[in-house]
């Protein structure tokens, strides 16, 4: 048997557990998983002294095409993603104009099946209009999820009423994506803050009872539809532990930045390039949130990665727009905390690919066995590295992460047998596909 790509030597994180073998490719699939020393292969990478995972997922961008190429593009941030070790992405529909129709629905899976460094996913945005059509969009190709704004979006991607929530809910039967702050209390408490006081005063506003009251108010009516409800950046105590007994019903999402920034010092350190929805918070919901990493509450980190110029995020508080970058450094930032000790590699591939494929039906991708696509992302524990602002490749040009030190880094980026990442260098051209979903 001739391989087309055979990894050797590397210690590969499987299913099963973490073992030294040889990953035979043949025809962007992985075809064995104890490759004989002799075997001919059209290329050998030799992996001894890394470790090969799964090929990563980052399940919640926002790379704002159509709309805003000068903060990000699905070409730019594509690139970004595969230069910090990620193999596919799921991009969100709040874009300009949003992605709600079976048109643009079209004219995103060819823009990206040509632009795209990275295989590729997309939610479709509920709104009003087209729930009656929800069930027949989300069957689309490429299309992860349906997601729903219960709070903190513009125009007619809203859906903040139980009515109007309960029928995009009975409107197909795929898991349904949610952003789940209450507008209602959002809106309520908007009065008490004025312009130019403290970035810190964004989690003050949005507070955790405006969480925790949106999951709450969503888990009801996702146990009266029985319709499976996907629950992003959970960012309480509360939520945390509530949703344990919603297991039946609902799957969790903790961001990096939860896992990793605590209030009030972001937002003394970094001001406004600290602001996104749901707020960074203290202390005590950033040690429930890694509890909830050990104890499996938890089934997808995501970056949530949703740039805006500097010049924009530069505008005092609450005039300046919520949301960072964080594509190209989720996983060098996950990895550092691998090192650190709060979670092993085996939970950070649980997290980042098999969790992602089993929470949205992924076919093919998520872990590492036969006959799934050859997807790998190849790190090196022991390489010590910062993150900086001339690192990142997105337009917007920043992180909030900027001079943070990291051990553990991605050095290659395999997709379908491809290496697409080789010691920070970007190879090749875009070869992304849209990547395929249980019906």
């Amino acid at each position: 048997m001739r391989y087309d790509l055979v990894i050797r030597n590397g210690h590969c994180i499987l299913p099963w557990g973490e073992y030294q073998t040889d990953i035979g490719v043949i025809s962007g699939r992985i075809a064995s998983l104890d490759v004989p020393g002799d075997a001919d292969a059209g290329e050998v990478i030799d992996a001894k002294g890394l470790h090969v995972l799964p090929g990563l997922i980052d399940a919640h961008v926002h790379l704002r095409d159509p709309g805003k190429p000068e903060v990000e593009s699905i070409p730019t941030g594509t690139k970004a993603a595969v230069l910090g070790g990620l193999t596919t992405v799921f991009d969100m529909p709040n874009t300009s104009p949003a992605i709600t129709t079976d048109e643009m629905a079209r004219w995103k899976q060819e823009y990206a099946s040509a632009e795209s460094w990275t295989d590729f996913a997309f939610y479709i945005g509920a709104t009003r209009d087209n729930t009656p059509r929800l069930g027949q969009l989300e069957q689309m190709d490429g299309i992860c999820a349906v997601k729903v704004f219960a709070g903190s979006s513009t125009g007619d991607l809203m859906i903040e009423d139980d009515a109007g929530l309960e029928a995009v809910m009975r409107h197909g039967h795929r898991r349904v994506a949610y952003h789940s702050e209450d507008e209602y209390r959002l809106q309520a408490r908007k009065g008490m803050f004025s312009s130019g006081q403290p970035c810190s005063m964004h989690m003050v506003w949005r507070d955790e009872e405006c969480a925790f009251l949106g999951t709450r108010r969503l888990m009801a009516l996702a146990r009266k539809t029985g319709r499976p409800a996907h629950i992003l950046h959970t960012s309480t105590a509360e939520e945390l532990h509530y949703l344990q007994g919603y297991r039946d019903i609902a799957t969790v999402e903790v961001l990096v930045n939860h896992l990793t920034q605590v209030a009030p010092d972001c937002y003394d350190q970094l001001g406004s390039l600290a602001v996104m929805n749901p707020p960074i918070r203290d202390r005590r919901h950033y040690e429930a949130a890694w509890k909830a990493v050990a104890d499996g509450t938890i089934d997808v980190v995501s970056s949530d990665h949703a740039p805006h110029s500097l010049e924009a995020k530069a505008r005092p508080w609450p005039d300046c727009p919520a949301g960072l970058t964080g594509i190209q450094t989720i996983v060098p930032v996950m990895l550092s905390h691998v090192s650190a000790g709060r979670l092993s590699l085996g939970r950070l591939a649980d997290l980042m690919a098999s969790g992602p494929a089993r929470v949205y039906g992924l076919q093919a991708k998520g872990r590492i066995a036969a006959g799934y696509d050859a997807d790998f992302t190849i790190v090196d524990m022991k390489a010590r590295q910062t993150i900086t602002n001339d690192r990142i490749v997105t337009p917007a040009g920043w992180t909030p992460f900027d001079g943070m030190e990291i051990i553990g880094w991605p050095v290659m980026t395999i997709i379908r047998g491809q290496i697409v990442m080789r010691d920070d260098t970007v190879c090749g051209e875009p070869r992304g596909q849209l990547a395929r979903f249980t019906p």
